[in-house]
């Protein structure tokens, strides 16, 4: 029983951290059309 909540809670931190991932690139290309619209 351990053992799989353990190996749970590894998945949910995995899976946190990917979605945090994929919020920084969608903010950062956000960032860089702003500055291609911008002229920048």
């Amino acid at each position: 029983m351990r053992i799989i909540l353990m190996v749970m809670l590894c998945f949910g931190v995995l899976a946190c951290n990917t979605v945090q991932g994929v919020g920084r690139d969608i903010e950062s290309i956000g960032k860089a059309g702003e500055d291609i619209i911008d002229g920048e």
